[in-house]
């Protein structure tokens, strides 16, 4: 039989309590991967999804808190996530901030907020990761968008901070090999926005009806993309995977 290439490597997830991040943590993990939960708020839920996997296979999931939005907190959180089995394989670039930035009501704070989260600190986690992942020969995966090049209406900030996650994967791909491969995946309708941001069924139906599949996707399609990155992909760096059912066609 031959031997899985995860067994023992070590993924950190950042994100990873819930919706596609925690999916991307248990396709990981199923695959033999020690995994590394990162939240920021939402304990409860990390926590849950650690003893899930602890289940499956003792001491396999840890759970690490870290807002990333605070000086040094990326450093930290990698140098945290190397010791537990002292090791990095993977970095999943996850943790997000999706919200509405219409023009002419674009404050400093939202607009520090979203490129903080979504640019700044994927930047400062890979390259305190770097020195670690090149030991191990081993990869990035950000999680884009789909409107980091189609822009959405009223969402400005969030499309230029994810646009930004895109250059900045080709970027660190060129600048981390040949020991570290750099690749994202970009998601389409997965899954819907949350609070605030709330579709109704009008709006699902009009963005489902414009992907050429005809149907909205799942967590599990994103975590099946992460996987090929991260398992299949040996001389795959610096692209970007689209998962929206043809949407961008």
């Amino acid at each position: 039989m031959q031997k899985n290439p995860l067994n023992s490597k070590v993924a950190l997830v950042t994100g990873a309590a819930r919706r596609i991040g925690a999916e991307i943590a248990r396709q990981l993990h199923d695959n033999g991967m020690n995994i590394v939960l990162h939240y920021n708020a939402s304990e409860e839920e990390a926590v849950k999804v650690s003893e899930e996997l602890n289940k499956k296979r003792n001491h396999s999931a840890v759970a690490i808190q870290a807002d990333l939005l605070e000086p040094e907190s990326e450093k930290l959180l990698v140098q945290h996530a190397a010791d537990v089995w002292k090791r990095l394989d993977v970095l999943v670039n996850n943790a997000s901030r999706f919200y509405r930035t219409a023009i002419g009501k674009v404050t400093e704070y939202a607009w520090d907020d979203l490129i903080n989260s979504n640019l700044k600190a994927p930047f400062f986690l890979a390259q305190a990761a770097a020195p670690i992942l090149a030991a191990s020969q081993g990869c990035i995966v950000n999680i884009t968008d789909i409107h980091a090049e189609r822009p959405l209406k009223d969402y400005s900030v969030y499309c230029i901070s994810k646009s930004g996650l895109l250059m900045m994967t080709k970027v660190l791909a060129k600048e981390l090999g040949p020991l570290v491969r750099v690749n994202a995946v970009a998601p389409g309708a997965i899954l819907w926005p949350e609070g605030k941001n709330t579709l109704s069924d009008v709006e699902k139906q009009k963005i489902i009806d414009q992907t050429a599949l005809k149907r909205e996707g799942n967590p599990e399609d994103i975590a099946k993309a992460v996987l090929f990155f991260v398992r299949d992909a040996d001389y795959v760096t610096g692209q970007v995977m689209d998962v929206d059912g043809g949407r961008k066609l």
